[in-house]
């Protein structure tokens, strides 16, 4: 199994344990315990877990957001996908809003060379899109939140990130929420980031939703809006019958990854 298999692996086990020993995750990954400790000690670095003697402890509890490393090694292959998709939906000279996080981050990645002007949330989705050869050509616009930045995140939030929102209209803004329910509508873990999603949205003639099947009926604490509010979802999992009757009532595109 390779490195980054292994660091999925474990990643997704500490989801849904609290704790795991390095002897229960040589036999899962099929690798020395020597491995296993070294991958440990480098996901610990990257607030995926802590270290603790003989094995690892999850950070998770339920309905908490997990750090920033335990995100960006799920679903990799699913969030290219939906990247890709939502690129194909925005229109060249869009004046766009881009959410933070991991999903928004591989969205940006897919922007590098589109005629766009894009106010990404984080630091990490401004540097997806800057980060290319200079004599590249094209590429988008930006426009900056201001705002506080969260440690590990590196994502703007804040009143005076809301604010500056507000005071612009966006052609489209896509939105990566924490969870969605066809009950709630949208769902971010903390109150902050349920504001900031909240004011890009509202500040928008389009709303796009860029969600993961994992994070449909999954657990978060505060409110973004309902999904009424939006437009278009774009995700990987396979609707019910039923779920797809109810967006289409409200007039809920769903496009496929």
């Amino acid at each position: 199994m390779k490195t980054e298999e292994r660091h999925r692996l474990i990643g997704e086990l500490l989801r849904h344990r609290a704790e795991i020993s390095v002897e229960e995750l040589t036999e899962a990954c099929d690798a020395s315990g020597a491995t296993i400790r070294r991958d440990l000690e480098v996901l610990a670095s990257h607030g995926v877990l802590r270290r603790v003697h003989g094995g690892a402890r999850s950070l998770i509890v339920r309905g908490e957001n997990p750090g920033y490393g335990q995100r960006e090694l799920e679903d990799q292959a699913v969030k290219v996908r939906i990247a890709a998709a939502v690129a194909g939906l925005l229109r060249d000279r869009e004046h766009v809003w881009l959410d933070s996080g991991t999903t928004a981050t591989e969205i940006a990645r897919t922007l590098r060379g589109r005629e766009l002007t894009l106010m990404p949330m984080s630091v990490r989705s401004l540097t997806a899109v800057t980060d290319a050869d200079p004599n590249a050509g094209q590429r988008p616009a930006l426009l900056l939140p201001g705002g506080s930045l969260v440690p590990g995140e590196l994502c703007f939030r804040g009143p005076f990130a809301e604010a500056n929102i507000r005071s612009l209209r966006f052609d489209t803004a896509v939105v990566t929420p924490c969870a969605l329910n066809l009950k709630d509508g949208l769902l971010a873990h903390d109150l902050e980031d349920a504001a900031v999603k909240r004011a890009g949205l509202e500040s928008a003639a389009r709303v796009i939703v860029a969600c993961a099947g994992s994070k449909w009926n999954a657990n978060a604490v505060a409110l973004v809006a309902a999904l009424d509010a939006v437009n278009v979802i774009v995700t990987d999992k396979d609707l019910s019958a039923e779920e797809l009757a109810h967006l289409n009532k409200l007039s809920v595109e769903v496009v496929k990854a």
